[in-house]
């Protein structure tokens, strides 16, 4: 069944406050899997991320310019601050394919852009975008070591090698921009982390989404299957019955073997009506079914069937009768109706009793024939009873099938009325809801 007609989806609840995006991703974000050490972020590794870096190569040159106006002590902006500050950022182009070695190509032009005298300014967002998709993807050390060194390097050149630097008439730095430095190094790490645990949290996501949407899947291809075989089962055994006794009169008594072609034909048509029924809603499954699910208003029609196919069933009802649910009913039926084939094909015996009893609690069939088995499989070992144990399990019932101590065979399903509408529709196959 699908997420829409089940009203509340099979994957994890959802978060609730924040955007959408907060909740699920960015659009851009929603590949790979974030927090695994060597695992590339799948198709964002795969694009190169030409607008960002674009776009912050120009900010950086633009913002560096600015920067030069308010720090006069330092050396002004040339080539080799120009070269300098587009491959700190021209790097970045590949910071989803190899975070570790561009993040600390980032952090070592930085600190020879710093060394060489130039303005304090944007360069140092380079490392610090380099940093983020470092951690990102995994290579949290690499991060911590690029940002470590860059630091230690900046402690070494503004406290102790600014004699043998450019520019030469400057002085120590003061150690409450140290301070600030190191504000700005732990900020840009707790934002990082913070990304790659989001990050991780939506592929965690995404992947049990993925897996419900699998098993959903997996589950919808087991019902059809089993209702596939419920349909054809019966309908095929009257056919294989009836053209026996066609074939068999067919010289000694051509009426009789009329009768058993008129049977075939009544059947063959029935269960190519149903099977359409079920392909039509694997065709467009958004449409009602146009035919109702069988329940057990119709088992006039399984005794009909079973008389065709030559087997007596003889059906009592005790208690007050009571509807039950759609799923419960559909599932009676066919719980009947797999037994009674199974009759047909796996016993000796001509007949059968059908006990359908209503209680407050429970719906119970019970369906008996006097065997004796014809077949080695007769104890029940096929898809048959195999899917009518899912149908009754589905709902919270239980089915008992084997042997009678007096001879012949037993089938007793217990449904539960506890089963509510929403249950059903829940648990029975999607052409039937």
């Amino acid at each position: 069944m699908d997420e829409q007609r089940e009203g509340r989806p099979d994957g994890p609840p959802p978060r609730r406050g924040g955007p959408p995006w907060w909740r699920h991703g960015p659009p851009w974000w929603n590949s790979g899997s974030a927090g695994t050490a060597g695992a590339e972020a799948g198709a964002t590794a795969r694009r190169l991320p030409w607008l960002t870096t674009a776009a912050l190569t120009v900010f950086v040159q633009v913002g560096s310019r600015f920067a030069e106006h308010g720090q006069l002590e330092r050396q002004d902006l040339d080539a080799f601050a120009r070269v300098l500050l587009f491959l700190a950022t021209a790097v970045l182009l590949l910071r989803h394919r190899h975070p570790v070695p561009v993040v600390y190509a980032t952090a070592a032009l930085t600190l020879v852009y710093v060394a060489a005298g130039f303005p304090y300014g944007p360069v140092f967002l380079a490392v610090a975008v380099g940093c983020f998709a470092a951690i990102v993807a995994g290579r949290r050390r690499a991060a911590w070591g690029a940002v470590g060194g860059l630091w230690a390097g900046h402690l070494l050149i503004a406290h102790w090698l600014y004699r043998w630097l450019p520019p030469g008439d400057d002085g120590a730095r003061p150690w409450s921009e140290e301070l600030a430095v190191a504000v700005w190094v732990v900020a840009i790490v707790a934002v990082s982390e913070l990304a790659r645990v989001r990050r991780e949290q939506w592929a965690k996501e995404r992947a049990e989404r993925a897996q419900a949407a699998k098993r959903r899947a997996d589950e919808e291809r087991l019902r059809m299957a089993r209702e596939l075989h419920d349909v054809l089962a019966h309908s095929i055994s009257v056919i294989n019955v009836q053209a026996g006794v066609g074939l068999a009169l067919l010289d000694s008594d051509p009426e009789q073997a009329r009768t058993a072609l008129t049977t075939i034909k009544a059947a063959s048509k029935e269960a190519l009506g149903e099977v359409r029924q079920v392909l039509g809603t694997l065709r467009a499954p958004g449409d009602a079914p146009r035919a109702p699910a069988p329940g057990l208003d119709r088992l006039p029609e399984l005794v009909e069937q079973a008389g065709s196919a030559g087997l007596t069933v003889e059906v009592t009802t005790e208690g007050a009768l009571v509807k039950p649910a759609p799923g419960t009913d559909l599932a009676a039926f066919r719980i009947v109706q797999e037994a009674l084939t199974n009759v047909v094909r796996h016993s000796g015996s001509r007949h059968a009793r059908v006990l359908v009893r209503h209680e407050a609690a429970a719906l119970t069939l019970r369906i008996d024939d006097d065997g004796p088995a014809t077949g080695t499989d007769a104890g029940g070992s096929g898809n048959g009873l195999a899917g009518m144990r899912e149908r009754a399990a589905a709902l919270g019932g239980t089915i008992e099938a084997g042997p009678r101590p007096d001879g012949g065979f037993r089938v007793t399903a217990v449904l539960p009325r506890a089963a509510d509408e929403d249950s059903g529709a829940r648990t029975a196959p999607r052409e039937d809801q």
